[in-house]
């Protein structure tokens, strides 16, 4: 039987904050296109001065220099902890307001501040605010819901982009050592089960989180059992359908679903600007060869010092004894180790 986890685990870009990627990894993944495209944005935390474009995608936010796009970022929907729009000094527009973005990617909080350089213009402000959160509106299509309000009236709450293509009956979740009778719901983004007599009790798993498909042996006999991936928890669902036939067929059609969902992803983000964003050619970014050599590596960690999320630090912290290095070192700010600054450095 076919196993998904080559196409699922492959999925980063909105669970990630990454800095200066390879520019193929800048290229827009199955199911992601650009939404909007800003060329005159400067990276006021990271890069201030630098005049850059940035990519506002159904799943992430992207920004390169224009005069070095190896200098990037790529920072995902989903570690977007805030979003405000506040007062910066921008070194190519003075004192001016500027879109700043909370995150946590890993335990570490990063910052981010993007200031528009077109004069009175709210576009970056209300573009990326509405993509978020249609994001943040559309979780059912790519993360895997446990008890959720997904059935009512014993019939499925369909999503905007969903069709149902059927629904089984007499399917028994092997949860439990009696088992739960209950219903499938096969559509074209998602299998969905709920028990019969508590609607309630229900699982939503997208074919974006499906690790595979397949029939096995069980104490309860043959039986249809679902992985899922790492990313939402690495489950591992069994059900059992009655007679063997209908089984096999069940299988068959969510196997069928999910190579079809494979090849063409419906992640569930629905915006479009009345003034189309470029073709995808004219976005990806040229993997240029710099004519020169790079001897000290270890500046590799200043992309994570440049956006490290310290409040708006004034002056250094008192100094402290440091029982593990023996000697005196700036205090932690709450809630950090050294051992957790080291950890930084090494990923």
């Amino acid at each position: 039987m076919p196993n998904f986890s080559g196409f699922n685990d492959a999925l980063w870009e909105d669970r990630d904050v990454r800095f200066d990627i390879n520019p193929s990894n800048m290229n827009m993944r199955p199911g992601e296109f650009p939404v909007d495209v800003l060329d005159s944005v400067e990276d006021t935390k990271g890069n201030n001065g630098e005049r850059g474009r940035l990519i506002i995608t159904n799943l992430r936010l992207l920004w390169h220099s224009h005069s070095m796009p190896r200098i990037n970022l790529s920072v995902g929907y989903n570690c977007i902890i805030s979003i405000n729009v506040r007062t910066t000094n921008s070194k190519l527009r003075g004192t001016t307001e500027a879109l700043y973005i909370l995150t946590k990617c890993n335990n570490t909080r990063f910052e981010f501040i993007f200031t528009y350089l077109i004069p009175g213009s709210p576009r970056l402000f209300t573009t990326f605010m509405a993509v978020h959160r249609a994001y943040e509106t559309s979780k059912l299509y790519r993360d895997l819901k446990l008890r959720g309000a997904v059935v009512e009236n014993k019939q499925l709450r369909l999503l905007p982009l969903e069709q149902v293509y059927d629904k089984v009956n007499g399917v028994w979740n092997l949860s439990s050592d009696q088992g739960n009778l209950g219903t499938f719901f096969i559509t074209n983004v998602r299998l969905v089960w709920h028990a019969n007599l508590n609607e309630s009790f229900n699982v939503s798993v997208p074919y974006l989180q499906m690790r595979s498909v397949k029939v096995r042996d069980s104490k309860f006999g043959m039986a249809l059992v679902l992985e899922t991936s790492n990313q939402s928890g690495g489950y591992v669902l069994g059900f059992r359908i009655d007679p063997m036939e209908k089984l096999q067929e069940t299988v068959k059609e969510i196997q069928s679903l999910h190579r079809v969902y494979s090849a063409s992803p419906i992640l569930g983000v629905e915006f479009e600007r009345e003034d189309h964003p470029q073709a995808l050619e004219d976005l990806k970014v040229e993997n240029i060869q710099d004519d020169v050599d790079i001897i000290d590596e270890e500046g590799q960690s200043d992309a994570f010092a440049a956006y490290f999320a310290d409040g708006n630090k004034q002056k250094d912290r008192p100094p402290v004894y440091s029982e593990e290095l023996g000697l005196a070192i700036e205090k932690l700010k709450d809630g950090f180790t050294l051992s957790s600054l080291w950890e930084v450095v090494d990923k």
